[in-house]
């Protein structure tokens, strides 16, 4: 029995599941938070292989709740017969009841969006990260490549000397 254990603490597993890397680049992101989703179990076994993208993802507060819209998630071949798997269906997102007023008072009075960031595994559930953002302007795209640019050349100038 104690060797089970150990087997399982020995595996190493990434956590991530996806992640939305051009969120940072089209956002400002001012706050952070982690929410839970309601899945269907042909959309856990998928997340458990990384069938999960959310490049054209966003959240959207309906009727007081959050909910995940445009985030892709493949079935699996081997999934039920009897269920017919949707893909890109809208998934509600469990928040705290002051969380989601935050947000709420945020999106409608002072015009941020909600963006995915991440998908991950925490304690066997499945959990996502919204992040609550700005739109960035051209220019403020340009001056964030051209910063990333020199920390780059900087540390590569630090490494030589």
């Amino acid at each position: 029995m104690a060797d089970k254990k150990s087997k399982k603490k020995n595996k190493s597993q990434n956590n991530t599941i996806a992640t939305n890397r051009q969120a940072t680049h089209e956002y400002f992101i001012e706050e952070r938070f982690e929410a839970g989703l309601v899945l269907e179990g042909w959309e856990v076994k998928s997340l458990r292989e990384g069938r999960a993208q959310l490049k054209e993802s966003y959240v959207q507060i309906k009727r007081g709740e959050a909910w995940l819209y445009g985030a892709h998630i493949s079935p699996l071949l081997s999934a039920s017969t009897h269920v017919n798997p949707d893909s890109i269906r809208g998934r509600k997102l469990l928040l705290h009841r002051q969380e989601l007023n935050k947000l709420i008072g945020s999106v409608e009075r002072k015009g941020y969006t909600l963006i995915p960031l991440s998908m991950y595994w925490k304690n066997g559930r499945a959990k996502i990260e919204i992040g609550l953002a700005k739109g960035k302007k051209l220019h403020d795209k340009r001056t964030a490549s051209k910063d990333r640019d020199w920390q780059r050349e900087r540390e590569r100038l630090m490494k030589h000397a």
